[in-house]
C-alpha cells in the first residue's frame, strides 16, 4: 500500500468533503468539534485518508480488519459516526473515542482545562535510574510517564525504541520527539520484522493518536514474540511533551 500525498488535489479535494461530513454530522446530533484544533485537524485527515483507500470514512483510531470489502463488512469495523460514540462515548463521556465530536458542555470544559495546563504544566521526571527501569516494565503509560522516561533516555539511564503506529501522513504532521520508527498499521505485518529486527527481547514503546490501534499492535507484538511493549494508553493527544513536524 503506497503512502498518500496528502499535499495532491486527489487527498486535498477529499478532505475538503470530510470537513463538510464533519459539520453535517455537529448540526445533526449538536456535536460540537474539540477545542484542540490538532486533534480534528489529524482525525479528519484520517478520515479522508481512509475514503480514499478503503472508500469509507473507517475510524482512523481502530485498524481496519479485513483486505476485502466483504472482509471488512463482516469484521464490523467503525465508520464514522460509528454506532459506539452515538450510543455510549458521546452520552457518557462528552465525546467520541477518537475526540472530534464533543458535546458542547464537554468542549467547553475541555477549553478551560486546555487553558490552565498551558499556563500552569511543568514537566520535572526527575526519575532514579531504578524508578526509570520499573516504570519501562508498564504495560500502559500516560503522557507524563513517557515524557519522563523519554527524558531518563536522553540522560543515558534507560534505552528502549518509540515507535510510532500511526500512518506517514500523520507522522509527517506531527510526531513525538525521540521517535525511532514508524511502523503505520495499515502495513503492520508487513513492516514491523522489517522495522523492528531483532529488538524482540529489548524494551519497546509504541503509540498512536488516541491509544487504541497502538494497543492492538501491543498485543499482536506479543503474538509476535516480543517480550516487552508499552502503550501510551492516551496516544499523542494526551503527550504534553515536545513534538515536531516533518
Amino acid at each position: 500500500m503506497q503512502p498518500i500525498d496528502m499535499n495532491s488535489d486527489e487527498f486535498q479535494a477529499e478532505l475538503e468533503k470530510t470537513w463538510t461530513f464533519v459539520e453535517k454530522v455537529n448540526n445533526q446530533f449538536g456535536f460540537v468539534q474539540n477545542p484542540n484544533e490538532e486533534v480534528n485537524e489529524g482525525v479528519a485527515m484520517g478520515l479522508a485518508r481512509n475514503k480514499l483507500i478503503y472508500g469509507k470514512r473507517f475510524c482512523p483510531c481502530f485498524m481496519v480488519i479485513g483486505e476485502t470489502k466483504e472482509e471488512q463488512k463482516s469484521a464490523d469495523n467503525r465508520i464514522c459516526p460509528c454506532t459506539p460514540a452515538l450510543e455510549k462515548e458521546i452520552p457518557e463521556d462528552g465525546t467520541c473515542h477518537c475526540g472530534i465530536f464533543c458535546t458542547p458542555e464537554y468542549a467547553q470544559a475541555q477549553a478551560q482545562h486546555d487553558a490552565i495546563e498551558e499556563v500552569v504544566h511543568q514537566h520535572s521526571g526527575g526519575l532514579t535510574k531504578e524508578q526509570a527501569e520499573t516504570l519501562l516494565k508498564e504495560e500502559q503509560l500516560d503522557g507524563d510517564e513517557l515524557e519522563a522516561l523519554i527524558e531518563a533516555k536522553n540522560l543515558g539511564m534507560i534505552d528502549f525504541t518509540l515507535v510510532d503506529t500511526r500512518e506517514y501522513m500523520e507522522y509527517q504532521m506531527e510526531h513525538i520527539v525521540g521517535t525511532d520508527k514508524l511502523v503505520p498499521t495499515s502495513q503492520f505485518y508487513a513492516k514491523v520484522e522489517e522495522e523492528l529486527a531483532g529488538l524482540k527481547k529489548e524494551p519497546i514503546i509504541v503509540y498512536c493518536h488516541s491509544g487504541s490501534r497502538s494497543y492492538q499492535v501491543q498485543h499482536a507484538m506479543k503474538g509476535l514474540g516480543f517480550e516487552h511493549v508499552c502503550n501510551l494508553r492516551p496516544g499523542i493527544i494526551g503527550f504534553s511533551g515536545k513534538t515536531q513536524r516533518g
